[in-house]
């Protein structure tokens, strides 16, 4: 019978799958005492998220939160875990390093998660990393390598003995984070394309995602990833399409209840990232006009359900 890739994990890595609007979070056994967490997910899977640390830390105490970037699916929990793990010691927060500076500050108009116009507890960060530092989790030394493309300051972490790769956003089985920096004029294409060459130089064995399941072997991975990259190069309003229905799919699935209609078309039009995408790629329309084909898009394949004036996402609501 074969074995899952999760199970051929090396001993002390325990990664908890959520789902798309979450990120994984990986629970690595440090030494008898003590663990870290990579990624802690969204700030409304909060609650799942510190249960299902609480069980994997098998009595240990968590002594290290780490992010690979600072989007709020991956930094959500970091509040709540510390908060529940800081008591009478310790528990800092290591982010990128380039993200430190702006760290925590979700309420300012500038941040990224504000940008987005999407939800975030805020937090303290206690010390940045960067590429080619090596952190020490579940016993092993892994390298920090930077994963430009989805966000200018993610990295993502490789244990070179047993060839596993902590990939955040940069690869998933079946995709990529949509290239945000793209959006702004950034090169994200250029940036994305050295990642993926970086994932091949480093031949993982195993790759943990920021989403999906622990998927093994990835070739197959990387050509998909590189034949979806090449057709976005190509055509770049597809791919700004595409990070719209992104953040709108997103957040109605942050909300407790279906919106109205009118109420998700006002969230649309009054995020900033949005705007300046609406500016770039489409720059004789409207936010509204260009709302309602991104929510059409969605309600055609079945990504969003229109029901009574409301949407819904089928998977939550």
């Amino acid at each position: 019978m074969n074995s899952s890739p999760q199970s051929l994990l090396p001993p002390g890595i325990h990664v908890l799958v959520h789902d798309w609007l979450s990120a994984n979070a990986v629970v690595t056994w440090d030494d008898a005492q003590s663990a870290s967490v990579v990624d802690t997910g969204h700030v409304s899977r909060a609650r799942a998220t510190c249960e299902g640390v609480r069980a994997a830390l098998g009595g240990r105490r968590l002594r290290r939160i780490v992010n690979t970037h600072l989007h709020s699916d991956h930094c959500g929990g970091n509040a709540p875990l510390q908060r529940e793990h800081g008591a009478g010691a310790p528990c800092p927060i290591l982010v990128p390093a380039g993200e430190l500076p702006g760290a925590g500050a979700w309420e300012q108009a500038d941040s990224a998660v504000a940008q987005a116009g999407q939800q975030a507890e805020p937090f303290r960060a206690d010390a940045g990393y960067a590429a080619g530092d090596t952190l020490w989790l579940g016993g092993l030394p892994w390298q920090a390598h930077a994963a430009g493309g989805h966000d200018d300051h993610a990295l993502m972490l490789f244990q070179p003995d047993a060839r596993v790769l902590i990939s955040g956003d940069a690869l998933w089985e079946h995709g990529f984070g949509v290239l945000f920096p793209e959006i702004d004029g950034g090169d994200g294409f250029a940036a994305q394309r050295l990642t993926l060459r970086r994932i091949e130089q480093l031949a993982p064995r195993l790759v943990i995602p920021g989403h999906g399941p622990v998927f093994a072997q990835p070739g197959a991975a990387l050509e998909r990833a590189h034949t979806r990259l090449d057709v976005f190069e190509g055509d770049p309003q597809r791919h700004a399409a595409h990070a719209l229905r992104v953040l709108l799919k997103f957040h109605v699935m942050e909300l407790a209840a279906p919106p109205a209609r009118e109420q998700l078309a006002r969230w649309f039009e009054d995020t900033a990232m949005v705007q300046r995408a609406v500016r770039r790629f489409w720059p004789g329309r409207t936010p509204a006009e260009v709302f309602e084909q991104t929510l059409d898009a969605l309600a055609r394949v079945g990504a969003l359900l229109l029901s009574a004036g409301r949407v819904a996402d089928p998977e939550l609501h």
